[in-house]
């Protein structure tokens, strides 16, 4: 009845359709379909309802994209929000696991005084940050930092949001981080978000600076939670909020948020499985 895809764009372009007209519900992990008008893009965390109108296939967005939805759409029902500026640093799990052999590798290489030679990245990925995550486009952002915008504006169903990303690869090997500057309405304070993410769905937060605690990639592996952080004023704007949001990137920005959707479709009653 459900079929979980995540063979890439291509693969995914070909079967997916096959797998819906043969009556399974396709939820698929690529970028095959996430802009489609006719195909739900889904966080269940913020549109859950979404999931009703598929038309067989249901399309789980970038690993970038959901963390950062999460974190700020429990905010934006309570104040709206007016723009996003966001800088990513991702892991390289994101790529695959060849990307994760090539930094295991290359860090071997530098530490023994070797000279590594990239074949996953443009440059060496080892003691080295790259802000290049897909192709450019004309207007000279990447393909990443365009899908940050588009999909967001999607999943939560506004079209008002000036958002503008810049995606960057890191030298980790599990776990997304993102640093996000926000406008609001009206101005909110700190506290008040973090009364609002303490109890929002999917959201753990771990911010005390008197202790260093926050969230960092190393400490959130193997978690399912979309860990906030460092909420503060943002001091070029009176109606801003300053935050850092960090999650494993192969769990809910990529296979948990998938097999999410496929619960709230069994407990919504939307399908049943057969036994």
């Amino acid at each position: 009845d459900i079929a979980l895809f995540s063979a890439g764009a291509e693969t995914s372009r070909h079967f997916s359709p096959i797998a819906a007209q043969s009556g399974a519900v396709v939820i698929d992990n690529s970028s095959a379909f996430r802009m489609m008008p006719t195909v739900p893009l889904v966080v269940p965390e913020v549109n859950p309802e979404d999931i009703k109108w598929h038309k067989g296939i249901i399309a789980n967005p970038n690993c970038s994209t959901i963390q950062m939805v999460v974190a700020l759409y429990p905010l934006h029902k309570a104040n709206p929000i007016k723009r996003i500026i966001v800088d990513t640093y991702q892991a390289v799990s994101g790529t695959g696991a060849v990307a994760v052999e090539e930094l295991t590798v290359q860090t071997k290489q530098v530490l023994e005084g070797q000279t590594p030679i990239p074949h996953v990245y443009p440059h060496q990925i080892a003691f080295n940050v790259l802000p290049e995550i897909d192709v450019f486009l004309d207007d000279g952002y990447s393909k990443e930092e365009w899908k940050m915008a588009e999909e967001t504006k999607k999943i939560m169903h506004t079209e008002d949001i000036a958002i503008s990303a810049t995606c960057v690869r890191v030298p980790v090997f599990t776990g997304h981080s993102e640093a996000i500057h926000v406008e609001f309405s009206h101005p909110m304070l700190p506290d008040e978000a973090e009364r609002i993410l303490t109890q929002a769905p999917g959201v753990k937060m771990l911010d005390d600076t008197a202790i260093s605690l926050y969230p960092h990639p190393w400490s959130i592996a193997g978690s399912d939670e979309v860990f906030v952080g460092r909420i503060r004023r943002d001091t070029s704007h009176p109606n801003g909020l300053v935050m850092w949001v960090v999650t494993d990137n192969l769990r809910k920005g990529a296979a948990l948020n998938a097999v999410q959707i496929a619960e709230e479709m069994i407990r919504r009653g939307w399908v049943s499985p057969q036994g």
